[in-house]
């Protein structure tokens, strides 16, 4: 397929069948970083609401910058991934620090702020400022590699540099056909100066809603006629993938220690996975270790008076598959103290803190008070 006509049929796709997602009605250079951000790895649906949370709460890089960290935990709360919220705080303190609050428009100095890689910074630069510049991101790469039957593994060097100068060529081409001003993109009321942001956005849009990992919808692919992959039978090879690592069960045992009307929390420390969130104090053990008490020793430092079990939980983060299962108690009498380190709080106070998602779930089954 000739990019020429890639881009004139992808652009009059795009214009009849994009999502009116809340991102794209904002010129915000902020909103859409922060949209970039939270859909790392993250379905649209989960992110509209978190999004449009997010911009009521903190509506400015400088809000952002001078936001507690309990706050920006609390509104990323379940999107997971938690290093990506920090990062964008400190990059909103190095923004306005360095950049009098605005978000920079040049490529390089995006890519100088933490949790901005390639992929973001082009697609800031090109979405939010209109530059000609490259995106790729899984989505796309499944296009392109389908499209222009590219069946290398788009994980090595070598594959990459192909598809990142692919995209670039084409981002390219569809500003310089219409820059003139003698067309506007195709099905669309945007005029030249926007075809950069518009390409790129219809580039992952056709991913995320017809050329999908598995059964895609190709009788409805405005590049079918021309699909490399549709026409060898290659769909389903391509992007060529490489084996996934085994999926590793793990199990744990967690504590919902209750003192009245409060119940015992911690923090998860700095440099840890979710550092900063809370949680209920628990451990990993192994499959088929039952001893609830040797695990509540480990765990609180004493015994738990009446234990009772409350259910498990599953949940899975990258190839774990993980079980954890919850026992209730009261704090022992007597002797016996609490591992250091935790928190009676009551449930109100617990409402109001970020958790880890597991253990958001345990705060739903709490006992009634």
């Amino acid at each position: 397929m000739t990019h020429r006509r890639f881009i004139a049929r992808l652009l009059a796709w795009y214009g009849e069948n994009a999502r009116d997602l809340p991102w794209r009605r904002t010129r915000d250079p902020y909103g859409v970083w922060v949209s970039e951000i939270m859909l790392q790895q993250t379905q649209v649906k989960t992110v509209l609401p978190y999004w449009e949370r997010w911009m009521r709460e903190l509506p400015t890089i400088d809000a952002l910058a001078k936001a507690p960290p309990g706050k920006i935990h609390k509104l990323w709360e379940g999107l997971g991934y938690y290093h990506r919220v920090r990062n964008l705080q400190r990059a909103a303190q190095i923004i306005r620090r360095e950049h009098r609050g605005r978000l920079p428009s040049n490529i390089e100095e995006l890519l100088d702020l933490p949790g901005i890689g390639r992929y973001t910074a082009g697609a800031i630069c090109s979405i939010a400022f209109n530059q000609a510049q490259p995106i790729l991101d899984g989505n796309v790469i499944r296009v392109l590699t389908r499209v222009f039957g590219i069946g290398d593994d788009p994980r090595e060097s070598g594959t990459q540099a192909v598809l990142w100068q692919l995209s670039g060529e084409l981002v390219q081409q569809a500003v310089r056909r219409y820059q003139a001003g003698e067309e506007k993109v195709p099905g669309t009321s945007a005029g030249p100066t926007r075809a950069a942001s518009t390409f790129n956005q219809a580039l992952m849009e056709i991913g995320a809603l017809v050329c999908l990992p598995r059964d895609p919808h190709c009788e409805a692919c405005p590049l079918a006629k021309d699909c490399v992959a549709l026409r060898d039978g290659r769909i389903a090879e391509l992007p060529h993938k490489t084996p996934r690592p085994p999926i590793t069960p793990r199990r744990f045992i967690a504590f919902v220690l209750q003192q009245k009307d409060r119940f015992l929390v911690r923090q998860r420390p700095a440099g840890e996975v979710n550092a900063h969130l809370w949680e209920f104090p628990n451990l990993e053990v192994k499959h088929g270790d039952d001893d609830v008490k040797k695990a509540a020793q480990c765990a609180l430092g004493c015994q738990p008076a009446n234990l009772t079990a409350l259910g498990s939980i599953k949940h899975s983060i990258t190839r774990y598959r993980i079980t954890m299962d919850v026992f209730h108690g009261s704090k022992p009498l007597g002797r016996g103290t609490p591992a250091q380190g935790g928190r009676w709080l009551k449930r109100s106070a617990l409402a109001r803190l970020p958790f880890a998602s597991a253990h958001k779930k345990i705060l739903e089954r709490l006992p009634a008070d």
